[in-house]
């Protein structure tokens, strides 16, 4: 393996690179879309931007295979920043420098493409490069693929070069701005918070027809058109109350001193000086750009799935409007039931219908609106008007058109979606906000309203509309708002009960229906709340589930309830437990290990356990739980389908899911003595399970002729009131375990 030469200049190289501080943790975000679309564009598995230091090689951007931490005599980006122009590898088991690098012999690396990253100073930086486990023919990266990642590594240069103004400015030893630079010049500049120029370097006075010392003290937004100057006004608006990237892209139009216009490409980015917030801008002209160029320039700003603008655009567009004074609403969809179709057909079948989903949301929406997508499976429509009425036509339009079935590769597909809706406050004045005034950042209407504001709205309307269900619509009220902060402060206190020990396990018997003995109990948890008392599930493990806290306590819950089944089974061998499952556990993406680890740290063997999950949990979850599932059946562990009956996709479940049990829920053993037909039901119920070779388990049992109906019936295993209520460690040993059979106490 040939290693990278090093630089003769290598210490000022270094230093050179210092100059940026990437964190090897955090890298820079304002590369990542630069480098997904890198990926995508030129179908590799792997895209990264590399650091190259004294010895290892750091991340600032990655995709897909980019190895996480590199020495650099290993690294082909070390070889890359010692040559000009691209450095291309079609096959490296062919290549005498890299045939025996352990990235190739391991099968990660066989195809690579990177270019250089150059300081304004002209030192190598790191490289932009593409990887892929596959070769690729000679010829078969272009004169246009090479084109296009020259244009990809301006645009990250533009990015690093914001970056490195910043800290410079940080650190108080003023705005670098140097006279020429390695790539192609730019106009760089830098102002304050109120948009007055403070700082720009020769190219900007070149390219806007201006002397240096005229442009300094001159309002920013005037090298622009009036029409684009509210986007920068909006944008600093934004900035300066905390609410957007540090860094950001935008496409303009520009005008010179001779009131002549030109498209721009402008990036800018924002710090503290002092008390002071200051910006950064680096202007590039796209008079001559290739079409290419501004085909990337699209493709960093707009969703690759869909085409539809993402969501720096949808931000963007929104604070533009409200500069504007304009009426405003906003659609948040979000769909359900994306994941069934990226697990069973694919994800490459799911995004298909991501853009048919675009496609029907604008279609269903008035032409003038912007329809982008915010996030996943969410879009977002805006609307130039306040009118709640015709704004819920079109949601429940938009809702109708998503429920239709959508034909992909001979497959039909059905999912559904849900709407929240928000309409912006009217505004009361725009007289502060004439063209002819000199920008400053605290120019306002009368009620300052931001698209976060907007867009916070419309997501508390589509919580509402959860809640509703499928197809439902919901308009924002101000009292969600408040909701929405009790629900926070209700977090913050659940999690100061989890931190505190004031959860507590409970346990209810669970008997054998043949002898009447207690063989196992349900861990149920309650809150001892310091003032309101003991609480009961009911009262707040919805508002547990909803929360980030959920995945913490359910893993606790498990752990806690194998620890007392382990010291029970001293009493009673075969004693056994079972536990409730949340969604949030399956989220994690590593219950089966959580699951191993708590019978081994307990020593509980795995038959003694038994997991309860509900249908909510396989239809809702977004996470591919059914894998999950079965590594965790594998190991012996029993798993119970709860309050089983009550949905209406139980019995489909049942057929594709690893279950060995069903808890029949109380609504349907308390119905089974009201007539024939629901006895009927109860009896058809236990007649499916055993056909599966399923275990009953009857909930709800409060009387003894429920009792002896279901005995009749050959069920299984059966709890409720009859046998015992929840109850603490102490009085459950007590009142059931190595006890004769049942008197009934309930």
């Amino acid at each position: 393996m040939r290693h990278p030469e090093v630089a003769i200049d290598e210490n000022e190289r270094l230093l050179a690179l210092a100059e940026y501080q990437v964190d090897p943790a955090e890298g820079l975000q304002s590369l990542q879309p630069i480098v997904d679309m890198a990926a995508r564009l030129f179908n590799c598995a792997g895209a990264g931007v590399n650091m190259v230091g004294r010895n290892n090689v750091t991340h600032a951007a990655s995709f897909g295979i980019c190895p996480s931490r590199l020495a650099r005599e290993t690294s082909f980006c070390g070889h890359a920043i010692n040559q000009d122009g691209i450095m291309l590898v079609p096959d490296a088991a062919k290549d005498e420098r890299f045939h025996d690098n352990p990235l190739v012999m391991a099968g990660m690396l066989r195809f690579y493409a990177g270019i250089a990253l150059r300081s304004p100073s002209g030192h190598a930086l790191g490289a932009l490069c593409l990887l892929d486990p596959a070769p690729r023919a000679n010829g078969a990266f272009d004169a246009q693929d090479r084109e296009r990642l020259l244009q990809l590594a301006e645009m990250v240069s533009d990015r690093l070069e914001l970056r490195r103004i910043a800290i410079s400015a940080s650190e108080g030893s003023g705005l670098l701005l140097p006279a020429n630079r390695a790539t192609t010049p730019s106009a760089i500049l830098s102002c304050d918070e109120r948009g007055f120029l403070t700082a720009c370097n020769p190219e900007a006075a070149l390219m806007f027809g201006w002397s240096q010392e005229d442009m300094i003290g001159a309002p920013f937004d005037h090298l622009l058109t009036e029409e684009h100057r509210s986007i920068t006004r909006a944008g600093m608006r934004r900035a300066l109350q905390g609410s957007m990237p540090e860094a950001d892209t935008t496409m303009l139009v520009a005008r010179r001193k001779d009131g002549s216009q030109f498209p721009v490409e402008l990036h800018w980015s924002h710090w503290q000086e002092g008390d002071q917030t200051a910006f950064g801008i680096i202007v590039r002209d796209l008079s001559h750009a290739s079409t290419d160029r501004a085909t990337l320039n699209r493709l960093v700003h707009y969703d690759n799935t869909t085409g539809l603008p993402d969501r720096s655009l949808l931000f963007r567009y929104i604070d533009e409007a409200l500069g504007q004074g304009e009426d405003l609403s906003m659609i948040i969809t979000d769909l359900s039931g994306m994941s069934d179709v990226n697990n069973t057909l694919g994800h490459a079948l799911g995004d298909q219908v991501l853009r048919q989903v675009g496609e029907r949301i604008r279609a269903s929406a008035p032409e003038a609106a912007l329809v982008a997508r915010k996030t996943g499976n969410k879009f977002a429509a805006v609307l130039n008007t306040r009118d709640p009425i015709a704004l819920g036509h079109i949601a429940r339009a938009i809702n109708a058109a998503l429920a239709e079935p959508f034909a992909i590769a001979g497959q039909e597909i059905l999912i559904g979606s849900y709407c929240g809706m928000a309409v912006a406050p009217e505004r009361l004045s725009n007289s502060q906000n004439t063209p002819d005034r000199e920008f400053s950042c605290n120019d306002a209407p009368d009620r300052e309203f931001t698209s976060d504001e907007l867009v916070g709205d419309a997501e508390l309307a589509l919580h509402q509309a959860y809640g509703l269900g499928r197809g439902h619509v919901s308009l924002f009220m101000p009292q969600m708002r408040a909701q929405a902060v009790t629900r926070r402060q209700f977090q913050m206190e659940l999690r100061h009960a989890f931190l505190n020990g004031q959860f507590a396990l409970f346990y209810q018997p669970q008997i054998d229906m043949a002898d009447e003995r207690v063989t196992s109990a349900e861990a149920l948890i309650r809150w001892h709340h310091p003032v309101r008392g003991l609480l009961p599930p009911g009262a707040f493990l919805d508002a547990l589930e909803a929360g980030s806290l959920a995945g913490e306590v359910g893993n606790w819950v498990l752990d806690t309830a194998c620890a007392q089944a382990a010291k029970w089974r001293h009493q009673q061998p075969d004693f056994g437990i079972s536990v409730n499952l949340s969604a949030a556990q399956f989220k994690q993406g590593n219950l089966p290990a959580v699951v191993a680890g708590a019978l081994l740290r307990h020593d509980l063997p795995a038959d003694a356990l038994e997991l309860e999950i509900t249908e909510n949990i396989i239809l809702n979850d977004q996470s591919d739980i059914l894998e999950q599932l079965r590594a965790i059946r594998a190991t012996g562990v029993r798993l119970s389908f709860d309050d089983f009956g009550t949905g209406f996709a139980s019995l489909n479940l049942l057929s594709s899911y690893p279950i060995s049990a069903i808890k029949i829920d109380k609504g349907f053993t308390r119905l089974g003595q009201a007539s024939p037909r629901d006895q009927v039901v109860v009896e058809g119920l236990i007649a499916i399970a055993a056909g599966l070779g399923l275990e009953v388990i009857a909930e709800g049992i409060e009387d003894e002729t429920t009792l002896r109906f279901l005995q009749q019936r050959h069920c299984h295993k059966g709890q409720g009131y009859y046998f015992g209520r929840p109850c603490s460690v102490d009085e459950f040993a007590r009142l059931h375990l190595s006890s004769p059979p049942r008197q009934a106490n309930g």
